[in-house]
C-alpha cells in the first residue's frame, strides 16, 4: 500500500493479497467466523505500520463484516475517539474469540476500558463476557492502571464462584483474568493461587487445534520468576553504566 491512499477499497484488496488458504484452514480450525481472507499476524502488523492510527478506516473495516478486516480495525482504531455506544456495538458483533481477543487489545488503551469490561463480564454471549474478562486481565497486568486490590479481590472471587458455569471461552478468558490478577502484588497472588486450588482443572474445548488451557497456579509462577529475573538482569545493568 506504500504510495497509494489508504481507503477501504484498497485496504481490503491488499488483505485479499495477503491471505493465504493455509491460514484460512488454520483461523477456521480456531473458530473464526467467515468471511476471512486467511492473513497472518505478521501481515497484518505490516498493514498496521503502513496505516497508523485512522479511526474513520477502521469503522469502515469493522462494518464490512470481513474477519481480517475486522482484526486490523482493532489495530488502527484510536481508543480515545471510540465512544461506549461503539464499543457495545462491536462487542454484539463478536462471534469468535480471535476478535474478542484483538478488541480487548484496543479497549484496554481507552478510558472507558475499566467501566466497559466491567458490563461484559456479566453479558450472558460467550465473546463479549469474554471480552470483558479480556480487558480486566489487561488492566490487571498493567501495574499503572487504576484497579484497586479491593476491586481485584472482589474480580477473584467472582472467578471462584462462576467459572464453571460460564460458557467455553468465557471460562478461558476469566482463567487467564485470574493469572494476572494473582501477578499484580503479593497479597493477590495469595489470593489468587487459593482460589485457583478451589477452582481445579478449568475444561475449555479449543476445536481442532493443539492449543491448551494455561493452569493457573504455574503461569502464575513463571510470570513471577520472570519478572524477577527481568528485575536483576536491569538491576545488574545499572550497577555496569555506573
Amino acid at each position: 500500500m506504500t504510495g497509494a491512499p489508504v481507503t477501504l477499497k484498497n485496504t481490503l484488496a491488499a488483505l485479499q493479497k495477503a491471505g493465504t488458504p493455509q491460514n484460512r484452514k488454520i483461523y477456521t480450525n480456531h473458530g473464526a467466523v467467515l468471511p476471512l481472507y486467511g492473513v497472518s499476524s505478521a501481515e497484518l502488523k505490516k498493514l498496521n505500520k503502513s496505516i497508523g492510527t485512522d479511526q474513520g478506516l477502521a469503522e469502515e473495516l469493522w462494518q464490512s463484516g470481513n474477519h481480517d478486516a475486522r482484526i486490523l480495525a482493532c489495530m488502527v482504531a484510536d481508543p480515545a475517539a471510540m465512544t461506549s455506544r461503539q464499543f457495545d456495538a462491536w462487542a454484539r458483533d463478536l462471534g469468535d474469540y480471535i476478535i474478542s481477543d484483538a478488541l480487548a487489545k484496543m479497549v484496554s488503551g481507552s478510558p472507558l476500558a475499566g467501566r466497559k469490561a466491567a458490563v461484559w463480564r456479566d453479558r450472558k454471549s460467550e465473546f463479549a463476557a469474554a471480552l470483558g474478562w479480556n480487558v480486566t486481565g489487561l488492566l490487571a497486568f498493567d501495574p499503572e492502571s487504576d484497579l484497586t486490590d479491593e476491586q481485584a479481590v472482589q474480580l477473584i472471587d467472582q472467578i471462584a464462584r462462576e467459572i464453571h458455569d460460564r460458557p467455553n471461552r468465557t471460562r478461558h478468558s476469566m482463567n487467564q483474568a485470574l493469572i494476572c490478577l494473582g501477578v499484580r502484588s503479593p497479597r493477590l497472588h495469595r489470593k489468587a493461587v487459593a482460589a485457583a486450588r478451589k477452582i481445579g482443572k478449568v475444561h475449555v474445548d479449543h476445536g481442532a487445534t493443539s492449543c491448551q488451557t494455561p493452569e493457573a497456579i504455574s503461569y502464575m509462577e513463571k510470570t513471577l520468576a520472570h519478572r524477577t529475573k527481568q528485575a536483576q538482569k536491569a538491576q545488574k545493568t545499572g550497577k555496569a553504566k555506573r
